[in-house]
């Protein structure tokens, strides 16, 4: 059967505590939410609606298109059902394709064992059908199986997106730390950032959040900057459809947008490299770099947001380095950023205080492993400090 001619359940992934602006991405692009999970929200749809989804999602990992269920007491019964799936309907015989999964299961010790299990029965058929076996391996820059195998229970499913969503193809100098790109994009949400005021970003470091800053102002989709995704290597992948709805996609986009997005930095070499992810991504225009320290950043008349990611300091020398930082994030805040919305994403509470100023929100994120808070400051005339 030709997968892009039937409707499905679709799970869509994103990082823990990301769900909330996943949901509302979601319904905003006009989909009904069947059910959430602490990482993903399902709804029903086709392939046409996978293409549309990997190339406007900004807050999600990847698109996953269900494709069967069974019950697996081993890898020995696990591997029979998943050669049991009619997988020359969906591979080419010379394709080339990789396997991953989330397993939980009281067989397994080694989780990279099932894949190898699933990769063997899916080889092992369509060698038996065409007396030659299709190439796979670890990359993602073909067709993607994933699969979930929890206690007994599993379901298979295409990832269709292939290489993460959250690597937007435009980060080619990455400079030191960078925020990832889905979740500088999450943050801007939980901002209420959608392009109408003034976006300033002190620190930016390779420019993340403010090329993430502008593609939502031009409501220009993620996904046009990339030209590979898994659903491509699928049977029955028709480009013409794929270019449609593409274009589509495009023609939702403007030009321009009223506000101005400033974004400078201490170091040279990070806002040559902020420049050069802009002219990338196509938004280098849209956005005022400057070298400088943040505490020099030009804030225009007007409103918007300022948005400060600085560093988390994780050892303890570092930390008290970064007491004064953080205090003087409060002071800029407080001395010459009346009228705006100040934000600060950080993984250290104990910083965060110094920042001296009233916290109006306190929004959980995860930044890998790391607990986080982005932290709203409403910067009216006459904010006073208040310490903790």
């Amino acid at each position: 059967m030709n997968i892009f001619e039937k409707k499905s359940r679709i799970i869509i992934n994103c990082p823990l505590r990301a769900v909330p602006f996943l949901r509302e991405e979601v319904s905003e692009l006009g989909f009904n939410i069947k059910s959430e999970s602490q990482t993903h929200v399902e709804i029903f749809g086709s392939m046409q609606d996978v293409m549309f989804l990997n190339l406007s999602l900004r807050t999600a990992h990847r698109v996953l298109f269900y494709l069967d269920q069974f019950y697996a007491k081993n890898p020995d019964e696990l591997y029979r059902n998943f050669k049991k799936i009619t997988w020359e309907d969906y591979l080419f015989q010379d394709s080339y394709f990789s396997v991953s999964s989330a397993v939980s299961h009281p067989t397994i010790n080694d989780t990279r064992f099932p894949n190898i299990k699933c990769k063997d029965a899916i080889v092992d058929r369509m060698r038996e059908i065409y007396g030659k076996r299709p190439d796979s391996g670890s990359e993602r820059k073909g067709a993607m199986i994933y699969f979930y195998w929890m206690e007994n229970h599993c379901e298979v499913f295409f990832d269709t997106s292939g290489v993460s969503l959250s690597k937007r193809n435009y980060r080619k100098i990455p400079y030191l730390a960078p925020m990832q790109e889905s979740l500088a994009a999450t943050t801007l949400l939980a901002a209420n950032w959608n392009g109408e005021g003034n976006f300033i970003n002190p620190m930016c470091g390779s420019g993340t959040l403010a090329i993430e800053a502008a593609l939502i102002a031009l409501k220009k989709a993620p996904g046009l900057l990339k030209d590979n995704f898994a659903f491509m290597h699928l049977k029955g992948y028709d480009e013409r459809i794929w270019r449609k709805i593409r274009s589509e996609v495009k023609t939702q986009s403007v030009n321009n947008f009223k506000g101005k997005i400033i974004a400078s930095d201490i170091s040279l070499e990070a806002i040559n490299a902020a420049k050069q992810n802009a002219k990338t991504a196509g938004v280098d225009l849209l956005i005022e770099f400057s070298q400088c320290d943040f505490r020099e950043t030009i804030i225009p008349d007007g409103s918007g947001i300022v948005f400060f990611n600085p560093e988390y300091g994780e050892r303890l020398g570092e930390e008290k380095e970064l007491e004064e930082v953080y205090e003087s994030i409060g002071d800029f805040f407080k001395q010459k950023c009346t009228g705006y919305m100040g934000y600060v994403f950080t993984g250290n509470f104990n910083l965060a205080k110094k920042i001296g100023l009233k916290t109006k929100r306190k929004i959980p994120f995860f930044n890998g492993s790391i607990d986080c808070r982005l932290l709203e400051y409403e910067l009216y005339s006459g904010t006073k400090k208040i310490y903790h």
